[in-house]
């Protein structure tokens, strides 16, 4: 389903961004068997645009939408994750390229466990990552140019997580 937010919007430098109003992405993290981190990332179908990179579930953002609910709507829409299996941390502008109104909006979520996933038509594939790897993959450009800065955010260190008592 299309919404009012489909489309893309020109910078004053001629550059596209995708998302009438913004997008917005969900960076989903969950524990790993082996008491680390990982984070579900989509590798984008050969047709859309960086077609065949790595980044998160995400999409545009609606006119009537904040950017957490455009973040959990798209990556249920693309990755089958409902928004009860999340809970949301915190939200963090990524992206506000100068010449225009648009942003990126990350959402950051945890889960409990690393989630079955199915993929939609916008998806190549999805996967969980342990966070150690993520910069190893062909990034989304503007995914690569934050995941250090949410690495930072999301996680001090990939420290194993501690064993309920």
């Amino acid at each position: 389903m299309r919404g009012d937010g489909d489309g893309w919007v020109l910078s004053a430098s001629g550059i596209r961004y995708w998302g009438r109003y913004g997008a917005a992405g969900l960076l989903l993290c969950a524990p790993t068997p082996e008491r680390t981190r990982a984070v579900l990332l989509q590798r984008r179908v050969i047709w859309s645009h960086h077609g065949g990179t790595w980044g998160l579930p995400g999409g545009a953002r609606d006119s009537n939408e904040t950017a957490e609910q455009a973040a959990i709507r798209e990556a249920c829409e693309e990755t089958g994750v409902t928004s009860a299996q999340v809970t949301v941390r915190t939200s963090v502008v990524t992206a506000a390229p100068s010449g225009t109104r648009w942003t990126y909006t990350t959402v950051i979520a945890d889960c409990d466990d690393l989630l079955p996933t199915v993929a939609c038509a916008e998806s190549a594939e999805l996967r969980w990552v342990n966070v150690t790897d993520v910069a190893d993959l062909p990034l989304h450009p503007g995914f690569a140019a934050s995941w250090q800065r949410l690495r930072l955010l999301t996680f001090a260190a990939n420290r194993p997580i501690p064993v309920a008592n």
